[in-house]
């Protein structure tokens, strides 16, 4: 079969060490995707990995912050988008209170992900203090990556969504926690916001690929929420959030239009409706009289 009928073909999808490998070398294009239509778009543009990050309950579901995230809410959107990309590696997060209390809730919680969800790894943010409750789930046979600097679920304790590791103390403590999250056997490390200085240093000096949002562009990849990249999202604007497109725009002119149309009857027109034979019709209307009367 030529490659015309076939279709184009399907993208091999990045396996853990495949994506260790590519420390130091090619980089890593992830997106955000909370669904089966963004994970379908973002596997067919041939991004490398996708995100189900709780930054869904943000971004779709109206929070104010991601602490209201449950394991349900999660698993619910990473079937969708697993089912929308088979071929792409898909990482879901671990939200809120769903591996702080111990090794066992962790390792659990992942495993469900996996298992449920059918997703391929799992990330966890924290830093020093929870490098052990990851390398638990590694040890347990689960992929972890890991986040530093902002994050967002310790976001109240941070003092908002604000660049972290701007002064030596706190940058050195990211940088610590970084390393530890690498030595805790995570096989990627999301770094979020913090200064480009520090973001280059981190990657210089752990072992495995950093993917970066708001952390310059020294990181071994880059993430970002596709609901920001596609101009969707108006109410949050963070200086890292490069737009590429105005979907936003694009999408209030066609409700308006269709709006309009509906309100002054130019929608549905005969292009946009259904017909039958024109003696069925009148048999149609011969019976429904017949049958009024």
């Amino acid at each position: 079969m030529n490659q015309a009928m076939s279709g184009p073909p399907t993208p091999k999808k990045l396996s853990v060490p495949a994506i260790r490998g590519r420390k130091g070398g090619d980089r890593i294009a992830m997106v955000t995707a909370y669904d089966v239509a963004f994970a379908r778009l973002a596997e067919q543009a041939g991004v490398d990995m996708i995100l189900v990050g709780d930054s869904l309950g943000m971004v779709t579901l109206g929070y104010d912050s991601t602490v209201p995230v449950t394991i349900a809410d999660i698993l619910h959107h990473s079937r969708a988008v697993v089912r929308g990309a088979p071929a792409t590696h898909v990482v879901a997060d671990l939200p809120f209170l769903t591996f702080q209390i111990d090794n066992a809730q962790a390792i659990q919680n992942a495993g469900r992900l996996l298992q449920e969800a059918g997703v391929d790894s799992v990330k966890i943010e924290g830093g020093s203090r929870l490098a052990p409750r990851i390398r638990a789930v590694v040890d347990a046979g689960i992929p972890v990556v890991g986040h530093v600097g902002l994050t967002p679920q310790a976001a109240g304790v941070l003092g908002g969504f604000r660049v972290q590791g701007r002064d030596l103390t706190t940058a050195r403590q990211i940088l610590e926690d970084a390393r530890a999250v690498a030595s805790a056997g995570a096989f990627a490390l999301v770094v979020e916001a913090v200064p480009s200085d520090l973001g280059d240093l981190i990657t210089q000096q752990v072992s495995i690929p950093t993917i970066g949002i708001g952390a310059g562009p020294g990181c071994d990849g880059q993430v970002l929420v596709c609901h920001d990249l596609l101009g969707l999202e108006d109410r949050l604007a963070p200086r890292f959030a490069k737009r590429y497109a105005e979907l936003g725009e694009a999408a209030r002119d066609a409700f308006a239009a269709y709006a309009r149309e509906v309100r002054s009857g130019a929608f549905p027109d005969a292009a946009h409706s259904y017909g039958m034979p024109a003696e069925t019709a009148d048999q149609l209307r011969e019976a429904a009289k017949h049958d009024r009367d």
